[in-house]
């Protein structure tokens, strides 16, 4: 039978260690999880964390960050946000039938939504973004997680999270609250309880009847613990930033990268890729692709016949036409 989760703790750490759990090995079915963050600033799989949020004012005012396992921008979590996993098996997984389940718990208050760039939902009428998604996929099984804005206090979204002049640009936008909107300006009877029981409606409406299961038990579980641990610590959510020679800063169709690197004797001795893409290794494909190779444009091209995706010839590419 499938399965509906609900979280009974706002910890962030705790919260992604459950949903990766799931993803790893407790969810064989079709599987939903619901769950909320308080004053949390959840970063993804590729991202510079000093770059995407002020990180010193965040810690200042007793907030947390946190590095989630997969691709896609930076977001903020209050308790007016509810975040939504989908964990699949690999034969079950169908990203347009997991954004259809949003779609139809929303549209049961009246809010009529559409898709829009990369992976967001929208309010039909406003065109205002009220749901960001993300994704991750393992050989057996695949994670497809979002937020849900209800009642974000917009003016901590915009205090904390610290947008490229880059993403505003390519937006056509002058402030990271222009983007968004909370949908208990639309959603007539709308609460985060009522919220809740209309997704797992939605959810068994799509996929068949669900068993509600208690989460105390997994939650004690010493997989569980480790991976706490891993979002708890600091190079997890931080990462070692090196030094650098240089750095360059650019924006695709499909996202934004940041590379910084270091040389040694006209090798590139060190890289390090940052990156809001939606593809959760492409960060990691960067580092062994492009270490030890001559800082020449030629030498950097010809690593171009090495990787199969788009992105990463993108990326190649570029930087080749940035060496002078």
């Amino acid at each position: 039978m499938n399965k509906l989760y609900e979280s009974p703790s706002f910890d962030p750490t705790l919260n992604l260690a459950i949903e990766e759990a799931l993803l790893l090995g407790h969810a064989k079915e079709p599987s939903i999880f619901l769950w909320q963050n308080t004053h949390t600033v959840v970063i993804g799989r590729g991202q510079n964390a000093w770059k995407e949020c002020k990180v010193n004012k965040l810690v200042e005012d007793n907030g947390i960050l946190v590095r989630r396992t997969t691709g896609g921008g930076a977001v903020y979590h209050d308790l007016g946000n509810l975040n939504f996993s989908f964990v699949m098996p690999e034969e079950s997984y169908d990203v347009a039938r997991q954004l259809h389940v949003i779609k139809k718990a929303v549209s049961y208050f009246g809010v009529q939504t559409e898709l829009s760039g990369r992976n967001d939902i929208i309010i039909k009428d406003g065109r205002a973004k009220f749901s960001g998604n993300a994704f991750r996929k393992t050989k057996t099984s695949a994670l497809h997680h979002g937020t849900i804005l209800f009642d974000v206090d917009m003016q901590k979204l915009g205090l904390y999270l610290a947008p490229s002049t880059a993403k505003l640009k390519a937006n056509g936008v002058d402030s990271v609250r222009s983007r968004v909107e909370n949908l208990s300006h639309s959603a007539k009877g709308m609460n985060i309880p009522t919220l809740k029981k209309a997704l797992f409606t939605a959810f068994e409406e799509e996929y068949g009847p669900g068993e509600k299961i208690d989460l105390t038990t997994v939650m004690q579980g010493q997989d569980i613990l480790a991976l706490q641990n891993k979002y708890k610590s600091w190079d997890w959510n931080f990462g070692q930033t090196p030094k650098f020679d240089i750095s360059f800063t650019t924006r695709f169709h499909w996202g934004e990268v940041q590379l910084l690197l270091s040389f040694k004797r006209g090798l590139i001795s060190h890289l390090v890729c940052f990156t809001d893409s939606n593809d959760p290794d492409l960060a990691q494909r960067m580092k062994p692709l492009l270490e030890g190779v001559p800082y020449k444009p030629k030498a950097i091209l010809e690593t171009a016949s090495l990787v199969s995706s788009s992105e990463d010839s993108d990326i190649i590419h570029w930087l080749a036409s940035q060496v002078f």
